[in-house]
């Protein structure tokens, strides 16, 4: 029998240099369109795949490899003889090398400009069903969609023969690669069609190897989704060692957290939750701010800024341990002053955000999916039923303090307040008043609300007097609100929709607390 390879791919990384060790094996190249044209250019003897078929390729290349001379050279079980006698009596050649990869379908979808009509045309056919018969017959056939595994290929062929081993690793990438292009498409046609599809598979691609996961003897690996242009999985790596998966988890909260504001603002955060957070007309004065906020929980914690990072702040972050700093844009002078601290991870992260659509989350035998929780203060018809009346600085504060509440695992209470101070202008030039927005304590994580209350109010000691307190959830009683007043909140928002609701608003009209209802809850487990 002859040895026959056929190649058809859109990427040609190599391909030049593998036919032709394949020639020197004695191997008949068989080809499609392009690739014919290439390895022909290119000095390869090819055989056009209508030569095999004894048929054109039709409706604009959609079919050209569907065809029993092709798949039944690549089903054949050479073991079997009645399979080889059927090949024989209809002059089927085995086919024993296959090299396929797929129409680009991924970067298709991912121009800005892209139709459906231009996906769907990138939408393979031929290619995975030849690299799935090839890879069902994998005990006869190799099948190859990485250039990446050429050369160990060859190698294996200049010892004598493909090992059964390494063909049925190729096989198995095969499918994989297979079921994560189908996957693509589902996904896509299903968000166009608008539809919850009754089964889900994701597509995600390895972007590396962890050294363990939250626990040393926990192995962990980092995926990117295929199509995801912004986040930790984009983020430039300046410096530093490398992300480990608390880091990675950590760093992503942080990251989301800063997204929500639009003013100059930095945020901390320790173990996925916030440890403070500040927002100023100056992005140094925000990290002054959060510094104090929390001096002992931002040790060794995770900074990220939603401006540039220069050099005078680079001088502060210096004086605290930090495990990573994140900004859209460091300058030269700031890195160099963090050069002095090698250890520390700087990470440069485009910040203008296409939030995904969907959260997903896995349990002990399935997946939980939700939308994401893409709330805008901006966007909330406040409600505020009480008698006292919220001044515009405690509707602002409040407002800052629903974000980050709503970054913060439940049970969850911030307490926040307006820092009122003179700033340099524009260049230095003059001066201006800059109204601060500062956490001065967070409680998270607790199994009841009052205890969170507790933390948060406990850490703001006597800075909580005038402050403002958001809850991410309704209060089911009254004991949150007489412990604020303790302390001397004078503002609180929260959700609203408990059925105590009118006993809460006469205890905030009995202790002179003005309180804001948003008619939005923000959960995070």
């Amino acid at each position: 029998m002859k040895k026959r390879a056929l190649i058809s791919v859109s990427d040609e990384r190599g391909i030049i240099e593998f036919a032709k060790e394949l020639e020197i094996h004695g191997f008949e190249i068989i080809s499609t369109g392009g690739t014919y044209k290439t390895l022909t250019e290119n000095n390869i003897k090819a055989i056009e795949i209508s030569e095999i078929t004894g048929f054109p390729e039709i409706l604009d290349g959609r079919v050209k490899t569907l065809h029993p001379s092709i798949h039944g050279g690549l089903l054949a079980n050479l073991s079997l003889e009645n399979h080889i006698n059927q090949i024989n009596e209809l002059n089927i050649e085995p086919i024993s090398i296959v090299v396929v990869n797929l129409y680009p379908f991924k970067e298709t979808i991912s121009q800005s400009d892209v139709t459906l009509d231009l996906a769907i045309e990138n939408i393979d056919i031929g290619g995975p069903s030849m690299l799935r018969s090839a890879a069902k017959n994998n005990r006869h056939v190799t099948v190859i969609t990485d250039p990446a595994d050429y050369n160990k290929v060859l190698l294996e062929l200049s010892n004598g023969e493909i090992s059964k081993e390494t063909k049925f690793k190729l096989a198995a990438k095969v499918f994989s690669h297979t079921s994560a292009y189908d996957a693509l498409i589902a996904n896509y046609l299903n968000n166009q069609a608008g539809i919850v599809p009754e089964t889900i598979t994701l597509a995600f691609e390895k972007h590396q190897d962890l050294r363990y996961g939250e626990n040393p003897h926990q192995s962990a690996a980092f995926y990117k989704d295929p199509l995801a242009e912004t986040g930790i999985v984009s983020a430039k790596q300046l410096q530093g060692k490398e992300l480990s998966y608390n880091n990675i988890n950590d760093a992503n909260a942080a990251y989301e957290l800063v997204l929500q504001f639009n003013d100059p603002t930095a945020v901390a955060v320790k173990h996925m939750n916030p440890c403070g957070v500040a927002s100023s007309v100056r992005i140094n004065r925000s990290y002054e701010l959060v510094y104090e906020a929390d001096p002992i929980s931002i040790f060794g914690g995770i900074i990220a800024f939603n401006r540039p990072v220069g050099e005078n702040l680079a001088l502060e972050l210096n004086k605290t341990f930090l495990e990573i700093i994140i900004s859209p844009k460091f300058t030269e002078k700031a890195l160099a002053v963090l050069s002095e601290k090698p250890n520390v991870r700087v990470l440069e992260i485009d910040l203008d955000s296409k939030t995904n659509n969907k959260m997903f989350t896995s349990v002990t035998g399935g997946l939980l999916v939700q939308d994401t929780d893409n709330s805008n203060t901006e966007e909330l018809k406040l409600e505020i039923p009480t008698k006292s009346k919220p001044s515009e600085d405690e509707i602002s504060c409040a407002k800052f303090a629903w974000n980050v509440v709503k970054s913060v695992k439940s049970n969850a209470i911030v307490v926040a307040k307006t820092i009122t101070t003179a700033a340099r202008g524009n260049l230095g030039k003059g001066r201006v008043i800059s109204k601060d927005n500062v956490t001065i304590g967070i409680g998270s994580g607790q199994t009841n609300r009052v205890g969170a209350a507790k933390i948060a109010l406990e850490n703001a000691g006597k800075k909580a007097k005038g402050a403002v307190l958001a809850s991410d959830a309704f209060f089911p009683m009254a004991d949150t609100i007489e412990l604020a007043a303790k302390y001397g909140i004078t503002t609180i928002i929260q959700p609203g929709g408990s059925i105590k609701d009118k006993e809460i608003i006469e205890a905030c009209d009995k202790l002179g607390i003005a309180m804001i209802i948003t008619r939005t809850r923000h959960f995070k487990h």
